[in-house]
């Protein structure tokens, strides 16, 4: 049996087999595990509120040879989205980013470029103030995946669409320009198409200290969204749900 304590942020949690809990994990050293919490539904005393999906911990637990399953065994809480006003767009939020997360990543595959992305995204997700975060994390998690496109190049003529008006496909690779745009494509406005830049060269706390309502960059957060779902193979659920907010 190996014993490990480390960094980790709880993605999902199912009931599990009458009073224990199936807890999906994404660890800094391990990356995605998953674990059972014996007796978590019966006694608060080892876990407390560290159960709560988006919770930041230190977490100990221990594995054994040829099982799938980790025993999950304390959680210290170093975070807490609880800590903060919760409302329906903030929730969304945190689901999505974890939805995300669990979908993308296989499991015992360490991604720390992506696991301090995650951090660097809670800590701004506030009342109020979720939409530049949940942009910022769709583009970079898209880059760090290896599936963002160049925006800068139409994929089909090679013109150059800096500084203007890019298409883009949910079903194809690449951006378009106006005269190539295929079939269904829709449009990311120059603006749009700036404020990816400043994300990729900026970081989430800087751009935190902006306005940034609802209506700012939409297009490129559906393109950002869009992106992610097609390499998923999936609908996320939480997307829809923020839609609505």
């Amino acid at each position: 049996m190996i014993e490990r304590c480390g960094e980790a942020i709880v993605l999902r949690v199912w009931p599990f087999q009458e009073a224990d809990l199936l807890v999906s994990l994404f660890t800094r050293e391990q990356g995605r595990v998953k674990g059972v919490a014996r007796h978590a539904m019966r006694s608060r005393r080892r876990f407390g509120g560290a159960l709560e999906p988006m919770t930041y911990v230190r977490a100990t637990y221990a594995e054994r040879p040829k099982q799938e399953l980790v025993r999950l065994d304390a959680f210290e809480i170093l975070s807490s989205p609880l800590s903060r006003p919760i409302d329906y767009a903030r929730t969304a939020a945190l689901q999505f980013v974890a939805e995300v997360v669990e979908e993308a990543l296989p499991e015992q595959a360490p991604e720390d470029a992506v696991f301090r992305l995650v951090l660097a995204v809670l800590d701004q997700i506030q009342v109020g103030k979720v939409w530049m975060p949940v942009t910022y994390f769709s583009l970079w998690m898209s880059k760090l995946m290896g599936w963002m496109p160049e925006l800068g190049h139409c994929v089909v003529c090679g013109l150059d669409l800096r500084g203007g008006t890019v298409w883009y496909s949910a079903t194809s690779d690449g951006v378009t320009c106006e005269d190539d745009r295929r079939p269904g494509s829709v449009a990311v406005s120059a603006a749009s198409v700036g404020e990816a830049v400043r994300i990729f060269r900026g970081t989430v706390g800087e751009l935190a200290k902006e306005d940034w309502p609802k209506g700012r960059a939409a297009d490129l957060r559906r393109f950002a969204v869009e992106t992610l779902e097609r390499h998923l193979e999936r609908r996320l659920v939480s997307a829809r749900a923020l839609g609505r907010a």
